[in-house]
């Protein structure tokens, strides 16, 4: 490949993501092929200038480097296992939503089948492909990784993790389940203020400030973490203990269930019962991750 030569690519799947990637390398002046298991998904691409395949083989042979864009890890192996002789000495690049184990098994895989294989975990929902603020997280091969890191920074953002194949999704996933129970905890929110008659426009950006301003906690929190001493905490948990006590009396008597709140009561008293009011709010880590003693 010359200088002047852009990276060929297949996009394999054209759900939301598999769309707005495809588009983002045709803009960005890729040659690249799209396909779909259902057809009918890629006629705006096509009027772009990708080129719709027939078959998963055309597509492959089509490409330097194919990223798979599929529904789950079961897909891939569906889609990827009748066609891995043709897949033979290319890249491989997978930004399915697979768990980390997940990955690893499709890297020994991808090896059994002298694929390079790079697995890749998006912090991002399509809209925010190709713009500000998308990040993709990658591990595996470093090899394709740095042959193609001009390409997937077209995507957003890339930062590699190593070569375990699986780092990139659990970071992806660490990440994500930090999003899913702040979104929650809005939303829990928003159903208390509710019964005030309180909307949830006008109670975002008061949420939205409070938040932000709270998330300046995590480097003073990982550190007493990655200490191992809770008792450096600035409050104890016999502190958050009656606060968070009355926000489940709050929740209970304004009506809203207990699903959001009732588990972080239960991982305070538990600590509590273990004899930690003294340590911090912290120490939840060590529960959570099974060490009681």
């Amino acid at each position: 490949m010359t200088a002047n030569e852009q990276t060929t690519v297949a996009v394999l799947g054209l759900g939301p993501m598999g769309q707005a990637i495809a588009a983002t390398l045709v803009k960005g002046g890729n040659p690249t092929t799209v396909w779909n298991r259902t057809p009918g998904k890629d006629t705006e691409l096509v009027g772009m200038g990708a080129v719709s395949s027939p078959d998963t083989a055309s597509a492959i042979d089509s490409a330097d480097v194919v990223v798979a864009v599929l529904g789950d890890h079961a897909s891939v192996h569906e889609v990827l296992d009748p066609v891995a002789d043709r897949l033979r000495g290319k890249a491989l690049i997978n930004l399915t939503s697979t768990a980390p184990e997940d990955s690893r098994e499709l890297a020994r895989w991808a090896a059994g089948h002298e694929i390079d294989f790079l697995d890749g975990g998006i912090m991002a929902i399509p809209p925010m492909i190709g713009g500000p603020g998308a990040s993709i997280l990658y591990s595996g091969s470093e090899s394709v990784f740095q042959r193609f890191r001009s390409d997937l920074e077209k995507l957003a953002a890339a930062d590699y993790f190593g070569a375990d194949a699986g780092t990139a999704a659990l970071y992806d996933f660490a990440l994500l389940a930090g999003m899913y129970a702040m979104f929650t905890g809005f939303f829990h929110g928003a159903a208390m203020v509710r019964t005030a008659g309180v909307s949830a426009t006008d109670f975002a950006p008061r949420a939205t400030a409070y938040i932000t301003a709270m998330a300046q906690s995590l480097p003073a929190y990982a550190g007493v973490i990655d200490s191992g001493d809770y008792t450096q905490s600035i409050q104890s948990m016999k502190v958050h203990k009656p606060a968070f006590d009355a926000i489940v009396r709050a929740s209970r008597d304004a009506g809203v269930a207990l699903d959001i709140v009732g588990p972080i009561k239960n991982l305070i008293d538990r600590q509590i019962a273990d004899g930690r009011a003294e340590e911090g709010f912290e120490r939840i880590t060590e529960e959570l991750a099974g060490h009681r003693e």
